[in-house]
């Protein structure tokens, strides 16, 4: 039964990109839970369908429309859809990332390009699409996913580690930039999702498929999103880095 008693994130406003498969999907499942009002977009629409089904089945607020974040009408549009339906935007989670990982050497550059459109352009949207409603409600909070890769540098992922640093580098020039919108980055360690079926180079692929034998659910990240959410509007969480306790990352 979802409730939203006695806890910080019940009636909350908390729109969610990528929200059809991994941390999207579980940190709708978890905010649904605690009382807040969700609203999921992602590209396969029938997926967000199915997890609208699941929160409503248990008591939960939720509402979802078809997104791609290297659209900015699209995102604009996403944003109006949650601003007529509740009348204000608390957070948005921007959480849509590709992970197409080669050596450079390669040249796979239709798969650089997708990666800068989704991981950093994507932010951006949802930045330019968010910023002028929360600057003009006063209050706001924006949730950036950036990754270990945003840390330190892998072979076979210099784009996508690139496309992360770009994340915590727009996300703290946006902290500095504003005084009453909050903003944090979440960084995963190794994740359980869906992020390495879209490699397509043999040897990245196998040397992903090593790097996931030590990974957490998406749910801890969903909970690390949740606690940041979760503060009063006077304190910001900056970042937070979660991964697997046996991680040598």
């Amino acid at each position: 039964m979802m409730t939203n008693e006695n806890n910080a994130t019940a009636e909350k406003i908390v729109l969610i990109t990528g929200a059809s498969s991994g941390i999207g999907k579980a940190t709708a499942l978890l905010l649904a839970k605690k009382g807040a009002h969700v609203v999921l977009g992602a590209r396969r629409t029938d997926r967000l369908e199915a997890i609208a089904s699941d929160i409503q089945a248990e008591g939960g607020s939720v509402a979802y429309r078809t997104l791609d974040v290297t659209n900015l009408e699209q995102m604009q549009a996403f944003v109006n859809f949650a601003q007529e339906k509740f009348g204000r935007i608390d957070a948005i989670v921007n959480n849509a990332g590709v992970m197409p990982l080669s050596k450079l050497e390669v040249l796979k550059i239709e798969e650089w390009n997708r990666m800068i459109d989704v991981n950093i352009r994507g932010v951006l949207h949802g930045i330019a699409a968010g910023l002028p409603l929360m600057q003009q409600q006063g209050w706001g909070q924006f949730i950036n996913l950036s990754s270990i890769a945003g840390h330190a540098v892998y072979p076979t992922a210099a784009v996508y580690c690139a496309t992360k640093f770009a994340a915590i580098a727009i996300s703290e020039g946006l902290r500095q930039e504003v005084s009453n919108i909050r903003v944090t980055v979440i960084s995963p360690g190794v994740t359980e999702s869906e992020l390495a079926d879209s490699i397509s180079d043999d040897t990245a692929r196998q040397g992903m498929q090593d790097f996931r034998r030590i990974a957490i659910p998406p749910e801890a990240i969903a909970r690390a999103i949740t606690f940041a959410i979760e503060q009063p509007n006077d304190v910001d969480v900056s970042e937070i880095i979660v991964r697997p306790t046996a991680s040598p990352y």
